[in-house]
């Protein structure tokens, strides 16, 4: 694409202030000003009420409820992934070892649909037998 320059406005993009609209005015000076000082100092109404959202916001549905565990399965997938790369490359694998503990530790989501709820108990299942392998392995050396 070429450009050849800065171009004029087009008459399409050029619009002027709306029929009947009045503008910015300032105040008379010889005006009291004393009714427009306190309305503009009054507060906002609905402050009182942050609360309120702040309680809707901590409401979990169950569509969000779903996303955590799905979330929480696949974070436990990598972390298997990645003790499973520690264990090929010949490493212990300790380090992936304790991001599996400190995931498989984290809260899980209740009141899940059982099908999901099936699949975490065995993924969470896989985590723990490698777990319970790695601390054979530690007693056995």
């Amino acid at each position: 694409m070429k450009v050849s320059g800065p171009a004029a406005p087009t008459s399409q993009s050029v619009r002027g202030p709306a029929r009947g609209a009045t503008g910015f005015a300032l105040p008379q000076a010889g005006s009291t000003g004393a009714a427009g000082a306190a309305a503009a100092s009054a507060p906002a109404s609905g402050v009182g009420d942050i609360s309120a959202l702040m309680a809707l916001q901590g409401v979990e549905d169950a569509t969000e409820r779903r996303r955590r565990a799905v979330r929480r399965g696949f974070g436990l997938l990598d972390r298997l992934d990645d003790l499973k790369l520690a264990l090929l490359a010949g490493d212990a694998g300790e380090a992936a070892l304790g991001r599996l503990s400190r995931s498989i530790s984290d809260d899980r989501p209740t009141d899940l649909q059982p099908d999901l709820a099936g699949v975490l108990d065995q993924i969470e299942l896989r985590a723990a037998v490698e777990l319970a392998k790695a601390e054979v392995r530690r007693t056995a050396t």
